[in-house]
């Protein structure tokens, strides 16, 4: 009987630490940047979203499939145009 429940829970153990360990992997994505919608609680400057997009496109494919790093290519450009559209509204 000690025997079936110390295998029981090692099995629970076990199960339940799996989860834990292929968050970790997915927490190194950016998921806000690869989302459609903004994040409402990640509030960036133009400058800012641009240097953090580069950042995530260097970690490549160790971290980010082929769709999704294309994805973030095209964030990239929308922010880059984004910002170049806001210095020529500025400029005289």
């Amino acid at each position: 009987m000690k025997r079936m429940t110390l295998l029981f829970l090692t099995v629970l153990v076990v199960f339940a630490t799996v989860p834990a360990v292929s968050q970790v992997t997915k927490e190194e994505k950016d998921m806000c940047l690869l989302a459609s919608k903004n994040c409402l609680n990640d509030v960036d400057t133009i400058q800012k979203r641009i240097r953090k997009i580069r950042n995530e496109i260097k970690k490549g494919k160790k971290v980010y499939s082929a769709e999704e790093l294309k994805k973030l290519e095209l964030k990239l450009q929308e922010a880059k145009s984004i910002l170049d559209s806001l210095e020529n509204e500025n400029r005289p």
